[in-house]
């Protein structure tokens, strides 16, 4: 399994980045999952203390059957491109203390939509070794056009750099802003696709991130415990 330091410079993080890209599945799942988790991280403002959160969710009724949190100082500056070494090893110490691991984690941000294709998702599903799908409110990435207004259309898109498909628009909503959904990890985009928009009920927003963003938002707050 793959590890690396975390206290590194940004240069060095680029290095990690280009070294892990050749590391990357996209392959199909091995069974129908039958949970699916989201991954979310909440802190105030200018603060280094991060709060990692992931809420277990059943599939198909999306049912929360376990969540688990963890609090950490966080040293590494923000940066665009860079946010996994801020928001992973949370993340990760977040994951270890589930009790039910899910078949499948959905992250707040980018899979393979990535400059270096090292989004958050596919740099946790490296180290973790699971499938995780990334799906980001807006678009860090990437060359397409929107898609058709209709809940389910999608537009697929490419790279600046080459032109190969690294993710796409998903309209979860009629007449909504899509999502920007990207395989992270050993799952492909058209499973990826296909299991956002199964986890999408009355928000915009698919329910495991959902959950996971008020959860531990919730958490932070001290409104609820660990």
């Amino acid at each position: 399994m793959f590890k690396h330091e975390w206290d590194v410079s940004i240069p060095e993080a680029t290095r990690i980045q280009k070294e892990m890209r050749s590391l990357v599945r996209l392959e199909p799942l091995p069974h129908a999952p039958h949970t699916i988790a989201g991954a979310d991280i909440s802190f105030n403002r200018y603060s280094d203390i991060f709060h990692a959160g992931i809420v277990v969710l059943s599939l198909p009724d999306l049912v929360i059957i376990d969540r688990s949190f963890h609090t950490m100082q966080v040293k590494f500056p923000y940066v665009p491109g860079y946010l996994s070494f801020r928001e992973v090893p949370a993340i990760m110490e977040a994951y270890a203390r589930l009790k039910i691991k899910p078949d499948v984690l959905m992250m707040d941000g980018n899979g393979i939509a990535h400059p270096r294709r090292l989004g958050v998702a596919t740099h946790l599903g490296i180290l973790l070794d699971i499938p995780v799908i990334g799906v980001a409110k807006s678009l860090l990435y990437g060359v397409g056009e929107e898609p058709a207004q209709e809940k389910g259309s999608i537009s697929y898109l490419t790279a600046r750099d080459n032109g190969e498909t690294i993710g796409a628009y998903l309209r979860t909503k009629d007449r909504v802003k899509p999502v920007i959904v990207s395989p992270g990890h050993r799952i492909t985009l058209p499973e990826s696709i296909a299991l956002s928009l199964a986890c999408v009920r009355n928000h915009r927003i698919p329910e495991p991130t959902r959950l996971a963003h008020n959860t531990v938002n919730e958490f932070r707050r001290g409104e609820i415990e660990g």
